[in-house]
């Protein structure tokens, strides 16, 4: 697997890539295997709008011109000044598929390293911070964060970073943030450029649009590994499935550690945090009224982004029904919340929080894997007809490869007591429901659904609400979400994200970030706000951060932001080649 370097080699008058009308064409049926590479310097601090492309110096290797894409009209990212340098790359990885590669302004002077204590909200919580530094020998600064609290004025910010110091490196910045924390004061190392106020980037970001029109591969969601438990890079499932193309999916459990809920993500590593069908199948139930990228067709053609949720329930033959309340995920731990039933402390999203539910009963199918999740309570397995083949006083055990596995916690384990009899049939249905018109989406053995969030764009207008889609900077049960709304939603961060055109095309992005002079991330605002620029007029962020990744034939694209590489994730949205022509064809 093959990886970009830090600052992408360019052609010079780099091909301009009008995604919003996705005019970008080919004159060859045949993808080209060859790539445009070119040097481009660091533009001058006095270069003129559209000049980097015709000064750069480029060096462009053999290539058929029949084969370059044709040239079009864009409009210049919304990120810094409009001034600032932009290049762009186009190439065609298949006919109705497109790779644009993008790379915008320059590293600021202005920016610098710091070491942030905390975030505070009020006068009083910054009074306190600073005297805690000041006692512990530094003197503190209050920087303002980049945005205003969702829930109140917009002409003022959210709180100040409280920080001490101005670092050249990352370096002196590590050992000063090592010699505070001994002091007893929490520290963090941030780079001012992510902080989400006006900057010069440089941004480097990768775009991949599917003309359905034109399309003749598949579009599909994929499990890592094939099943629910378990990670998988990006590189790892484009290699492994033969994908043309791919990116990272939706939200999911790292690490599997924790057992409880609180401020933190638990459960089975891997578990799909939100809502996942993957061939026609449910395989994890929605954070409710979270959006979510619909594919409804191997091409990608009616590809919507809409608000979900899922409506699971079990039937006996006698007519009890009772509602399932999750599915292929550990009993009691309802991770990004936004759950059914009997969830504490609440059933709205919360991001990154998991929240609980004493009274669960959940579904395990063959998606995640040959054995079910163990803990107390009450399990009975059904077989591929629904006939109840066996009843338990634990959970855990084999899952049948074409069977269910029903597993009971508090009413739910007595429901199930009460109903299930050895031979008896129970029926299971699950579907996946547009939370704001009410109506069933139809799921076909074509259909894929990957999590994400926030809504970014509705109908070409920003659609921006962090606060219904779970990351309001109101504390949980003394869990400091201000600071974490802060760092996760108003700073710049490595960010994918998902949309569609007026006309149908599908426009995938990802932004690299966290790394200071190759590029300074997106925050969610920017995010929007990029898409829009792309042509997207519904669009929704996907997981980012690490997880951030592109693929385009078999290499990867930009840099990962965690230190040691590419991130193993949940899911992916895989771009398949078609089937090849018939001989003599």
């Amino acid at each position: 697997m093959k990886t970009r370097t830090a600052r992408r080699l360019l052609a010079g008058g780099a091909t301009a890539a009008c995604l919003a009308a996705a005019t970008i064409t080919a004159t060859s049926a045949t993808p080209s295997t060859d790539t445009i590479t070119a040097t481009s310097p660091t533009p001058s601090t006095t270069a003129s709008p559209g000049t980097a492309s015709a000064t750069a110096s480029a060096t462009t290797q053999a290539r058929p011109a029949a084969r370059r894409s044709a040239p079009a009209v864009a409009r210049p990212l919304p990120l810094g000044a409009a001034a600032l340098a932009e290049s762009r790359t186009s190439r065609q990885v298949a006919p109705g598929v497109t790779h644009i590669a993008i790379e915008r302004g320059r590293e600021s002077t202005d920016d610098f390293w710091t070491v942030t204590i905390g975030v505070a909200t009020s006068e009083t919580e910054a009074a306190a911070l600073e005297g805690r530094v000041r006692a512990a020998g530094y003197e503190p600064r209050r920087d303002p964060t980049a945005g205003p609290d969702p829930r109140g004025l917009a002409d003022r910010p959210l709180g100040w970073m409280v920080r001490v110091g101005r670092y050249a490196d990352k370096a002196a910045a590590d050992r000063a943030r090592s010699e505070i924390a001994g002091r007893g004061l929490p520290a963090s190392v941030q780079h001012t450029g992510e902080d989400g106020h006006p900057t010069t980037g440089p941004w480097s970001l990768d775009v991949l649009v599917v003309d359905p029109a034109r399309f003749r591969g598949r579009l599909r969601a994929e499990l890592a590994d094939g099943i629910v438990p378990g990670r998988e890079t990006t590189s790892a499932m484009a290699r492994r499935t033969g994908a043309l193309a791919a990116v990272n999916g939706g939200y999911f459990v790292i690490g599997g550690n924790r057992t409880t809920p609180g401020n933190w993500v638990a459960g089975t590593d891997g578990d799909l945090a939100g809502v996942s069908v993957v061939g026609g199948d449910l395989v994890s139930e929605a954070v409710n009224g979270r959006p979510a990228l619909i594919v409804p067709a191997d091409s990608g053609r009616g590809t919507s982004v809409r608000r979900v949720g899922t409506r699971l329930t079990v039937r006996t033959a006698d007519g009890a029904v009772h509602e399932v309340t999750g599915l292929n995920r550990q009993s009691g731990l309802v991770v990004n919340c936004g759950g059914v039933g009997n969830a504490t402390p609440f059933a709205r999203p919360a991001h990154d929080y998991t929240c609980g539910n004493p009274d669960e009963l959940v579904a395990v199918t063959p998606k995640f894997g040959t054995t079910a999740p163990e803990g107390p309570g009450y399990q009975v397995t059904l077989d591929a007809d629904g006939r109840v083949t066996s009843l338990q006083e634990h959970r855990g055990g084999p899952v049948p490869a074409r069977g269910t596995v029903l597993q009971g916690t508090g009413a739910g384990a007595r429901w199930l007591r009460e109903h299930a009899r050895t031979g008896a049939t129970l029926t299971v249905r699950g579907t996946v429901v547009d939370a704001e018109k009410g109506t069933w989406l139809p799921l076909t053995p074509k259909t894929s659904v990957l999590n994400g969030g926030p809504l970014l764009l509705r109908d070409g207008g920003l659609a921006l609400d962090p606060v219904r889609d779970g990351w309001s900077p109101e504390d949980i049960e003394g869990a400091d979400r201000a600071a974490f709304y802060n760092g996760w939603y108003l700073r710049r961060n490595p960010r994918t994200a998902a949309g569609v055109t007026r006309d149908g095309h599908l426009v995938l992005l990802t932004a690299d970030g966290r790394r200071p002079g190759h590029s300074a991330g997106l925050s969610v605002p920017e995010t929007a706000a990029v898409m829009r620029a792309l042509g997207a007029v519904d669009a929704l962020n996907l997981d980012g951060g690490g997880s951030t990744a592109m693929v385009v034939r078999d290499e990867l694209q930009g840099l990962p932001s965690d230190a040691a590489g590419e991130r193993p994730t949940g899911d992916a949205l895989v771009v398949m080649p078609g089937a090849p022509p018939a001989p003599g064809s």
